[in-house]
C-alpha cells in the first residue's frame, strides 16, 4: 500500500507516520511507500523498510499537487493547513493553504486518469459550525462558520462531498475536536492555550490563560486524533453514505474543569501556574465556536476517544513527559 501524507511535518502527521510505521499495515495491506510532504521537508521514519519519499512542496502549486498524486497513493491523509488563529490573522494565508491547497490536491486527484479512486481523509474542525447554537450540535446543524479558517474547512467539507459524490475520489472528513495537550512550544491556533494551560505547568512553567474559567469546548488527546485518522482510512463507504464529513467525538468540559483535572493530577502547585491575561482577539474567535457536540455518527462508525479530561491529561503524561511530572 503507498500512502500520501500532506502536511507530514506537523505535529499530527508526525504522530501519523509513527503509528504506520509500527503497524506496518494499514487496512490490513502492508505499508510498503510513504509520500510525506509538507512546506518544510518531514523527516524520514526510522524503521521503515519501504520506499520512502520525503520533500518540500506547496500543495497549492498544481504542478506540485500533480506530482504528489502521480505515484497513484492508495490513501491520502490531508493535513496541511494554516491553524486557526494564523488564519484570521493573515486572511491571503489562510486561503492560498487551508482552500487553494485543498482544492488543487482533488484536482490533482480528478485528473490523474481512469479508475484512480484513492481514500482521502480530510482533518476539518469543529470550526466550520457558527452561531446560534443549540445546546447540542449534531452532524447535520448547518455549516454559519464565524472565522475565515472555518469558513475555508467548510468549504472544502462540501468540494469534498461533491467530488466523492461524482466518483473522482473516496473522501471523508473528520471534524476534530481541539486537540490537547499539544507537546512543544504553543503555536498561533486560537485554541492554543487549551493545550498550553496544562503542558507549561506540568513542565514547571507558567501559563497564559487568555479567555474566562467559564469557557466550554470539546477535546480530545494528539493519541485519539492519530486514531480517528487512521480509523478513517477504513470506515466502510456504504456505512458513511453522502454525508461524508462528521464530528469525532470529545471530552465537553470548561476550563475550569481543565484545570480542576490538573490540580487533580499534578496539586495545587501546578496549577497556581496558570495567569489569567485575557485577550480579546482570542476571547472573540473562541466565542464563535461550538462547544458540545452529539457524535453519534461517528461512535456508530468505531470511532474512539478519551472519557474525561484526566484522562487526556495521563495520556501527554505517558506520551510526552515519559510518564514524569516536574514538582
Amino acid at each position: 500500500m503507498h500512502i500520501l501524507i500532506t502536511g507530514a511535518a506537523g505535529m499530527i502527521g508526525r504522530k501519523l507516520v509513527v503509528r504506520l510505521v509500527a503497524a506496518g499495515t494499514l487496512n490490513g495491506q502492508p505499508i510498503d511507500k510513504l509520500t510525506l510532504i509538507d512546506v518544510s521537508a518531514p523527516q524520514k521514519p526510522q524503521g521503515f523498510t519501504g520506499s520512502v519519499v520525503a520533500s518540500a512542496a506547496d500543495i497549492a502549486d498544481a504542478a506540485a499537487a500533480r506530482a504528489a498524486v502521480a505515484g497513484r497513493p492508495d490513501v491520502i491523509f490531508h493535513l496541511a493547513a494554516v491553524v486557526s488563529g494564523e488564519a484570521e490573522l493573515d486572511f491571503e494565508k489562510g486561503v492560498h493553504v487551508n482552500l487553494d491547497g485543498s482544492r488543487a490536491l482533488i484536482e490533482a486527484i480528478r485528473v490523474t486518469g481512469e479508475g484512480y479512486r484513492p481514500r482521502l481523509v480530510f482533518t476539518s474542525s469543529i470550526a466550520v459550525f457558527g452561531a446560534p447554537f443549540p445546546e447540542t450540535i449534531a452532524d447535520d446543524f448547518h455549516l454559519t462558520p464565524l472565522t475565515s479558517y472555518g469558513t475555508q474547512k467548510a468549504i472544502v467539507e462540501l468540494l469534498l462531498a461533491d467530488y466523492t459524490r461524482r466518483g473522482f475520489l473516496d473522501a471523508i472528513g473528520i471534524r476534530l475536536p481541539s486537540i490537547v495537550v499539544r507537546p512543544g512550544r504553543p503555536n498561533k491556533a486560537a485554541s492554543g492555550f487549551f493545550s498550553s494551560i496544562i503542558r507549561e505547568p506540568l513542565a514547571g512553567e507558567e501559563a497564559i490563560l487568555p479567555v474566562a474559567d467559564s469557557v466550554l469546548h470539546w477535546h480530545a488527546s494528539p493519541r485519539a486524533a492519530v486514531g480517528f485518522l487512521i480509523h478513517a482510512a477504513g470506515v466502510d463507504r456504504e456505512k458513511l453514505g453522502p454525508r461524508v464529513n462528521l464530528t469525532m467525538p470529545g471530552v465537553c468540559c470548561t476550563v475550569a474543569e481543565q484545570i480542576a483535572a490538573l490540580r487533580r493530577i499534578a496539586g495545587d502547585k501546578a496549577a497556581a501556574r496558570i495567569r489569567r491575561e485575557p485577550d480579546p482577539l482570542v476571547a472573540r474567535i473562541v466565542a464563535g465556536w461550538p462547544s458540545r457536540f452529539d457524535p453519534r455518527r461517528a461512535l456508530a462508525l468505531g470511532f474512539q476517544a478519551e472519557a474525561s479530561f484526566d484522562e487526556i491529561i495521563r495520556v501527554h503524561i505517558a506520551d510526552e513527559l515519559g510518564g514524569k511530572i516536574a514538582s
